[in-house]
């Protein structure tokens, strides 16, 4: 089988997952089902510190195989819809700080992808959009509801309703994308972003992201029991030790961690 999605690790401790499948990164069955084994196994791997998400320079993805889907009936759907949300749960469950890095089209299931991502660093040529409903459709690997979470359900409503894309200016104001560069800077700036998370407290990084996230789906009363239970797990840790023992003798900023 060929290989449209791969990890790739490097000696800063950061997993590069690379969507490469001509000409736009349409993820069809095959590449849904790899974007699952890589994320999975960029969980798995304790050289993996922290990921890039990537599609090369030109396009993210441009979303699904329509041509692929075309020949899918409802029945084929009801099968292969818990498969769909399952690869991007997989990615959005990477217990580790995932940085998108957004160059040209990130569209329908390329727009949901990266809002699997921790942090969002887009080309100055980056389109976003979830145009599903202009195919009769709605977003089916979680648009619905990450995007709504990360940037409100008025704004939400506003792109899948029209299904229109939105430029990166206008993803930066309303919160898709967190930083805005160059194309050409655009998997520089967030591998570095994603380096430095490498080099910082593992388990305290761990524990912040499942904070976050496991709140934003809870109460706040169980929101706060999350944190609470996490932020004192986090004293049996080494990354604690080392931290607190750097700041009293170093003064902040400067532990190095393991």
């Amino acid at each position: 089988m060929d290989r449209f999605v791969t990890l790739e690790v490097d000696e800063h401790g950061v997993g590069v997952i690379r969507l490469d499948r001509p000409k736009m990164n349409a993820l069809d069955i095959a590449m849904q089902d790899q974007l699952k084994e890589v994320a999975d196994e960029a969980t798995r791997r304790r050289d993996v510190r922290a990921v890039v998400l990537w599609g090369g320079e030109k396009v993210f993805a441009a979303g699904a195989d329509i041509k692929e889907m075309q020949r899918m009936g409802y029945t084929d759907m009801v099968e292969r819809g818990p498969d769909l949300q399952g690869a991007f749960d997989a990615v959005a469950r990477i217990p580790k700080p995932v940085v998108a890095a957004v160059t040209g089209y990130a569209l329908g299931g390329g727009c949901e992808l990266t809002l699997c991502a921790d942090i969002r660093v887009a080309a100055d040529n980056a389109r976003f959009g979830q145009p599903e409903i202009l195919l009769g459709l709605i977003p089916g690997a979680g648009g619905t509801q990450r995007l709504a979470r990360l940037v409100g359900p008025a704004k939400a409503k506003d792109l899948i309703f029209t299904g229109r894309m939105v430029d990166a200016e206008e993803a930066l104001r309303i919160g898709l994308a967190d930083y805005v560069v160059p194309a050409e800077e655009v998997f520089a700036t967030a591998h570095a972003w994603a380096a430095k998370l490498a080099a910082g407290p593992q388990y305290a990084l761990r524990a912040a992201k499942e904070a976050v996230d496991r709140g934003l789906e809870s109460d706040l009363d169980t929101g706060l029991t999350i944190e609470r239970n996490l932020f004192a797990g986090l004293f049996a840790t080494e990354d604690r030790e080392i931290g607190m023992r750097s700041f009293v003798e170093q003064g902040p900023g400067k532990a190095k961690f393991n």
